[in-house]
C-alpha cells in the first residue's frame, strides 16, 4: 500500500496491483452491461440469431471468464496483502456501509459470472467466437439453463445497482465531501 502526500496528513491509498485490477474490472464491467443487455435484447426479444448477436454472445461469455478471472486475482490479493486502513475522516456507520458494500460487490463479482457459466454449460453454449470451447461444469440440461440464466440476470442487476450506488457515494465523497475517499482508488496524478 502506499501513502499519499497530503502536508496535514498521511492517507493510505490502495497499492498500484489493488488499482489496476479494481479499473480492469470497471473497464470490463462498463463493456460487459451494454454488450450483455444488447444481446438478449437481440436474441430474447428479437429472436435475432445472427452473426452480429452470435458475436455478443461470444463477446459476453469471454469478457465474463475474464471478470471471474480478474476478481479472483483482485480477492486473493486483498486477502494476502490487506487493504489500506478506513479514511479517518468516516463516521463508523459509514466505514460499516462501505465494507458491507465492498464485500457484497466482491460477492456479486463472483456470484455473476459463476451462475452465467453454469447457465452456458447447461445449455449447452460454450463455444467462442468459433474459435475454443470452454471447459463445462455441469451436465446439459436445458431447464437448469433456464434458471442459471435467470439467477444470472437478477444478479446482474443487483450488481448493477449496488455498483451505481458505489460511483454515487465515491463521487459525492470526491465532490461534495471533497475528502481523499475516492483518491485512494485513483492514480497517484489524478490525486488531490
Amino acid at each position: 500500500m502506499e501513502r499519499s502526500t497530503d502536508s496535514e496528513r498521511r492517507v493510505e491509498v490502495y497499492g498500484r496491483t489493488a488499482r489496476a485490477l479494481h479499473w480492469g474490472t470497471v473497464i470490463l464491467l462498463a463493456l460487459q452491461l451494454p454488450v450483455g443487455f444488447y444481446m438478449t435484447y437481440r436474441g430474447g426479444t428479437l429472436n435475432l440469431w445472427d452473426s452480429l448477436t452470435n458475436t455478443l454472445y461470444s463477446a459476453h461469455k469471454l469478457a465474463g471468464v475474464l471478470i471471474l478471472l480478474l476478481v479472483v486475482w483482485r480477492l486473493a490479493h486483498r486477502l494476502l496483502r490487506g487493504a489500506p486502513a478506513d479514511d479517518p475522516t468516516l463516521p463508523g456507520w459509514q466505514r460499516r456501509v462501505a465494507h458491507l458494500t465492498h464485500w457484497s460487490l466482491y460477492l456479486l463479482l463472483v456470484a455473476v459470472p459463476v451462475a452465467g457459466y453454469i447457465g452456458i454449460s447447461r445449455f449447452p453454449a460454450l463455444e467462442v467466437f468459433g474459435l475454443f470451447t470452454l471447459p463445462s461444469v455441469a451436465a446439459p440440461n436445458p431447464e437448469a439453463a433456464a434458471t442459471a440464466f435467470l439467477v444470472h440476470a437478477w444478479l446482474a442487476w443487483a450488481l448493477l445497482m449496488l455498483m451505481t450506488m458505489h460511483v454515487a457515494a465515491a463521487l459525492q465523497h470526491h465532490f461534495i465531501r471533497r475528502d481523499d475517499v475516492l483518491g485512494r482508488m485513483l492514480p497517484s496524478a489524478l490525486r488531490r
